[in-house]
């Protein structure tokens, strides 16, 4: 037996504004049952596990001890510029001047997540 991924459970102050934030990330929109003020909503994936922010009364104090790694369909580069142009922050540049690496970047409440190297970013490096 084993279990399956339900869910990645996201901490937030504002959960439908931290999902409308990761629809636009993900272009998959929010559960359609969710509105304002929700203390929790949903952005469900396609294929994959459902992003489920809940809404706490604390802030983030430290860093995430577990994080998302998104590999884009565009470029890496291109990638980061559109998640800052919808409120993201980078947090660490740990790309190369050879292409390799990634881009630590914040959601806006401070959540880091990681913008990877697309395929095509990976295969002009190694062709």
């Amino acid at each position: 037996m084993v279990s399956i991924l339900q869910n990645v459970a996201i901490d937030c102050a504002d959960a439908y504004e931290l999902a409308r934030f990761w629809s636009g990330v993900t272009g998959r929109p929010p559960h359609p049952e969710n509105e304002p003020g929700e203390r929790e909503t949903q952005v469900p994936l396609t294929g994959g596990p459902v992003l489920h922010f809940n809404q706490v009364p604390e802030p983030k104090t430290i860093k995430n001890r577990i994080h998302l790694c998104l590999r884009p369909e565009t470029s890496r580069d291109q990638e980061v510029e559109r998640l800052m142009g919808l409120g993201a922050t980078i947090v660490n540049d740990l790309r190369n001047p050879d292409g390799s690496g990634w881009a630590v970047l914040a959601d806006p409440e401070g959540n880091e997540f990681c913008v990877l190297r697309s395929e095509s970013d990976r295969a002009a490096k190694n062709a």
